[in-house]
C-alpha cells in the first residue's frame, strides 16, 4: 500500500473519531449548556411554566454565562416532564440536551446542565430551554423560556 493510499485512510478514520467523539459529547446528557437569564421570555399554556435556576456561577453575576451550570424549576400537570436546552451561536446549535424532571427519572444528574461543549469553548449563544411530554404519539410542548447566554 503506497503511502497515499495510507495517509487517506488514516484521514478518513481520524474524521471518523472525531464526529462520534463530537456525537458522544452531545449526548452526554447535562454536560452541554448555557444561558442568560435577562431577557427571559417564558411561554405555554395550560398552566405550564419553566424557570431557569443557576446551580454554579464562575463570575458571581447571577447570571448563566459560559462554563455555568443551570437546572430548571418546572410546574406542569403532566406526570412526566421534560426539559431541552438548545444553544446557538450564529444559527448554528453548539450545545443540546436534555433531562426528564420528575420524580424517580433515573439519571437526576443530567438535571444539571454545564454550559460548554467541545463545539462552544467561548462567545454569547442565544439558548432555548421547552418544557414538553410524551402523550404516547408526540412531544407537545407545555413552556418555552428563551434567553441569551454571555461569554
Amino acid at each position: 500500500m503506497d503511502s497515499k493510499v495510507r495517509t487517506g485512510r488514516a484521514t478518513r478514520v481520524l474524521a471518523t473519531a472525531a464526529m462520534l467523539a463530537l456525537l458522544v459529547v452531545g449526548l452526554l446528557a447535562g454536560s452541554v449548556f448555557a444561558a442568560k437569564g435577562g431577557g427571559s421570555k417564558p411561554s405555554g399554556g395550560g398552566g405550564s411554566s419553566l424557570a431557569l435556576v443557576m446551580v454554579t456561577d464562575a463570575n458571581g453575576n447571577g447570571q448563566p454565562n459560559w462554563a455555568d451550570q443551570v437546572t430548571f424549576t418546572v410546574s406542569t400537570s403532566v406526570s412526566q416532564p421534560s426539559v431541552k436546552l438548545s444553544c446557538s451561536q450564529g444559527g448554528v446549535v453548539v450545545a443540546y440536551g436534555s433531562a426528564g424532571f420528575y420524580p424517580g427519572y433515573p439519571w437526576p444528574w443530567a438535571q444539571t446542565f454545564t454550559l460548554s461543549s467541545g463545539a462552544w469553548t467561548g462567545g454569547a449563544a442565544d439558548c432555548t430551554a421547552t418544557l414538553y411530554y410524551y402523550n404516547g404519539r408526540s412531544y407537545p410542548t407545555l413552556a418555552t423560556l428563551t434567553f441569551r447566554a454571555e461569554a
